[in-house]
């Protein structure tokens, strides 16, 4: 099982540079904002290995699903769906009367995810390839999961996008690498080595969920596997 710690999203993050603390390894020099150039670059090189490469993390994905608290007839986003790996565990909560939207950007990913899905049958499977701050999400979320999507969660306009297609009450999660404390070497080790190759953007990832936060309120943060992935959780609420 492993070690958890609780934090509040209300806490402002560390100061931001090119180092992530006494004894942790230094930022590389890469610009502030995610790149969509580098990102689609990035996952056209790791798609035939990209669901081995998350294998690892398949218990984060299991908790974070269930996290979102589906039903039956449900209607659920995938923001940043990659190769569909999400898809199966989202239909067995929603049901074949509920959908379920995944977007991804990466033609080589969600060429992979289509192949999912025709090869299971799904006919409530709705994939967009495009950035989600440039698709028209076509109907209202009971939900909504961000797994491993860092570029997503530094972009506001992707993330005001989404959550104006949310209903009041939907859940959101999101979950993936995070910085851990500074005197947790290993850990910062192993999350500068992970994120090398899966953003496109170190900003903002001592907490990846500020942006959320920010339109959401509170959410409910886990801090996972000695601080390196975290598990944030929240309701939408409607606002005037």
């Amino acid at each position: 099982m492993p070690r958890k710690t609780r934090k509040s999203a209300a806490h402002p993050p560390p100061p931001e540079g090119d180092a992530v603390g006494d004894g942790a390894p230094r930022q590389p020099r890469r610009r502030r904002a995610p790149d969509r150039a580098a990102a689609l670059l990035q996952y056209r090189e790791r798609a035939d290995i990209y669901d081995l490469e998350l294998a690892a993390f398949e218990w984060l994905r299991r908790r974070a699903i269930g996290r979102l608290d589906l039903e039956p007839g449900d209607v659920v986003l995938d923001a940043g769906c990659g190769t569909g790996l999400s898809l199966a565990l989202l239909r067995a909560g929603v049901g074949a009367k509920g959908r379920i939207i995944g977007i991804e950007q990466s033609p080589e990913m969600i060429a992979q995810a289509r192949q999912r899905v025709a090869g299971k049958g799904w006919t409530n499977v709705k994939l967009l390839c495009a950035p989600i701050e440039a698709v028209r999400i076509p109907c209202r979320l009971d939900a909504a999961l961000f797994h491993f999507t860092h570029d997503i969660l530094r972009r506001p306009e992707a993330l005001a996008n989404v959550i104006g297609r949310l209903k009041p009450g939907a859940k959101v999660v999101a979950c993936g690498l995070k910085w851990a404390g500074p005197w947790a070497v290993p850990s910062n080790l192993f999350v500068w080595a992970a994120a090398l190759h899966s953003v496109t953007s170190f900003e903002g990832l001592y907490q990846p969920w500020d942006g959320l936060a920010a339109r959401l309120g509170p959410m409910d943060v886990e801090s996972l596997a000695l601080g390196s992935v975290y598990l944030a959780t929240a309701r939408h609420a409607a606002r005037a």
